[in-house]
């Protein structure tokens, strides 16, 4: 029996291993994974399983987060940069950090004054999005289809809803679409519910877990020996953890903007994988199905599921076509996946560095990430639906014959109990 169980933990273990091993050598073949969040849109080419015959798309659900963006404050650039230049003023700085200072001040150029708004990229991802939206259901946007689109107040949401709206319109000029960023839309496109909120903060269950795990994991000794030649000015003036995470945002934001500076020579590949678990762990205990927060923040996206059915069920009810664009950010498309039961999109682990073989925040919202429930119907009036995440068939659990697609009298029953 105890060589059995003996034999049983060596499983487990191995496992466990393989996977942790198999999700640091994919940020090893793609580094701007490391980013999380910030990894650029990587999707080209949308993924698509014909119909049961007989069945034509004639709706689209849409949920879309805001595309590639500036780092959210233009001081995201500027503080390494002071720390940097204070240094060279004191000839304290190795050949390196004085690159990095130049490198530093090359790419604020492009980013001064833009701190949070939507990079060309972002614009380009959503114009691309939308086109092969058209391309893939032509038929939902013939001529008489309704759109309708709508986004946060935040500019850089209302950017990329033109951007997508100007992609379908470049691919069917007929089309009129009514677009609004108002208040008005804000209880189901950017809902966070008075008890999630405070769970957020230093308070919340995941931040002693997260606080600790971050200083366990940010090893800056060898990245400022590197920056830095004078020791006993880093005793003094560095605080070693902050500029490495300080750099380590420059970096994964890098991906998002016009400049081709790149900073990824600064970290080791362990290095950018340990930032990116602590970063991968905090948006996880913020945001999804981090247990501890007894479903406080998938909860935020209740609102939104029920929206989506209401939509929906007008559009049908007219015997219609068209779509509803909605706009807004990861904050809100991570706990709308992990609510719907989306593969991938939720876990119960709760332990950081296990994390990863469950959750990946760079799989659920990369920059210009995107929910689709795809509508179609045949000549007896039945409906079915699919469901993609980032241009991509997925799952939920419900059982269906005929998957990647999902009866409606299946799937709305389905919804709206999760949005209860």
């Amino acid at each position: 029996m105890r060589k059995w169980l003996i034999i049983l933990l060596i499983a487990a273990t191995s496992v466990h291993g393989a996977i942790a091993q198999a999700r640091f050598d994919e940020i090893t073949a793609t580094p701007g994974k490391a980013g999380g969040v910030y990894y650029a849109y990587p999707v080209t080419e949308s993924d698509n399983t014909p119909p049961p015959t007989g069945f034509e798309p004639f709706y689209i659900s849409h949920y879309g987060r805001h595309g590639s963006r500036y780092l959210i404050s233009d001081n995201d650039y500027v503080a390494p940069a002071k720390v940097l230049r204070r240094a060279k003023e004191h000839n304290a700085l190795t050949p390196l950090g004085l690159d990095v200072l130049n490198r530093l001040d090359s790419v604020y150029t492009e980013a001064r004054g833009r701190g949070g708004e939507l990079s060309p990229l972002g614009y380009r991802q959503h114009k691309a999005i939308a086109s092969r939206m058209y391309d893939a259901f032509p038929q939902v946007f013939a001529k008489g289809a309704r759109v309708d689109a709508a986004s946060t107040t935040i500019m850089r949401c209302a950017h990329s809803m033109w951007a997508f709206t100007e992609g379908l319109r470049d691919n069917a000029p007929w089309l009129e679409i009514p677009r609004e960023s108002s208040e008005r839309n804000m209880y189901y496109l950017n809902y966070h519910s008075p008890e999630s909120g405070p769970l957020t903060g230093h308070d919340g269950p995941y931040y002693q877990t997260w606080r600790k795990y971050k200083a366990d994991r940010t090893n800056a000794d060898r990245l400022v020996s590197s920056l830095f030649s004078d020791p006993t000015y880093v005793a003094e003036w560095i605080d070693p953890q902050q500029l490495m995470w300080q750099l380590y945002w420059v970096t994964v934001g890098q991906q998002n903007i016009e400049s081709t500076l790149d900073f990824t020579d600064l970290f080791t590949l362990q290095e950018l994988y340990d930032l990116w678990t602590v970063f991968n762990f905090e948006f996880f205990g913020r945001n999804s199905s981090y247990a501890p927060a007894g479903g406080a923040f998938v909860k935020n996206a209740s609102n939104l599921v029920r929206h989506i059915v209401e939509q929906a069920d007008s559009c049908i009810a007219s015997g219609g076509h068209g779509a509803t664009l909605r706009f807004g950010h990861d904050g809100n498309i991570v706990p709308l996946a992990a609510l719907l039961g989306l593969k991938g999109c939720y876990t119960d682990i709760t332990a950081p560095d296990k994390l990863p073989e469950g959750w990946a925040d760079f799989e659920v919202s990369p920059m210009a990430a995107n929910l689709q429930i795809v509508f179609f119907r045949n000549k007896k009036g039945e409906i079915i639906a699919k469901l993609m995440l980032n241009e991509r068939e997925t799952s939920i659990p419900l059982k269906t014959d005929i998957f990647p697609y999902y009866r409606w009298e299946d799937l709305r029953p389905y919804l709206l109990r999760i949005s209860e």
